[in-house]
């Protein structure tokens, strides 16, 4: 359960979803709601709403993979790092990282056009200038991470995913790492078995609700 400013609770529930929030411009108009959960360093506010996903506080998927991170003994990326969000969001992911690593800068990317926008918000709302917030197509080609945090969009289909995956992996440094939650009963561990046979080495590091978070290594095996 997560709060409001008022106390009022909200649910989670998937169901209630938009399907068209991997869209670039959802139809109707949006209603914001605020919610609050715990990052590194205290409490995260963001601003979301309907037409983006999780519109109703963070989603069990991108809260596997936050726990998850908390645990996995990674080593910290070097100072001026570049680091990706991908698929932000309302940008749960992204303001996280930027806690962690606030000497590093975070790239947030989704091809919704409000979900940038209320990231781009909620990055300036929680004082983390080390955010950038843009769609695909405008991140510097040139750029190449050191990490890559993702509760990539499962639901666009098998094809479309794989490609964008293969896309963004290709961009890691060669040191870099991979963290993708994927709920099981929508593809986890064929998803695993698809890089495996992309000859990425891959690890399950976690699985709990139904999901599964998987470390991906920068290079091929």
């Amino acid at each position: 359960i997560y709060f409001t400013p008022t106390g009022e609770n909200m649910t989670n529930d998937p169901t209630s979803q938009s399907p068209h929030y991997f869209t670039s411009q959802p139809q109707g108009d949006s209603v914001l709601r605020q919610f609050t959960f715990e990052g590194p360093h205290g409490p995260l506010t963001l601003t979301t709403g309907s037409g983006v996903f999780s519109q109703h506080g963070l989603d069990k998927g991108t809260e596997v993979l936050l726990q998850a991170m908390k645990r996995f003994p990674l080593p910290d990326p070097e100072a001026n790092s570049y680091l990706l969000d991908l698929g932000c969001g309302t940008g749960a992911i992204a303001l996280t990282l930027a806690s962690m690593h606030t000497d590093c800068v975070v790239h947030a990317t989704d091809v919704n056009e409000l979900a940038i926008t209320l990231c781009r918000t909620n990055a300036k709302s929680n004082s983390l200038n080390n955010v950038k917030v843009s769609l695909p197509h405008d991140v510097d080609p040139e750029v190449r991470f050191e990490r890559i945090w993702s509760n990539p969009p499962i639901r666009i289909g098998k094809e479309a995913l794989h490609e964008i995956l293969l896309v963004w992996l290709q961009r890691l440094t060669p040191t870099g790492i991979a963290c993708l939650v994927v709920n099981k009963n929508l593809g986890g561990d064929s998803l695993a078995n698809w890089l495996i046979g992309n000859n990425y080495t891959v690890e399950k590091i976690k699985s709990s609700n139904g999901f599964r978070v998987l470390v991906v290594s920068a290079r091929p095996k």
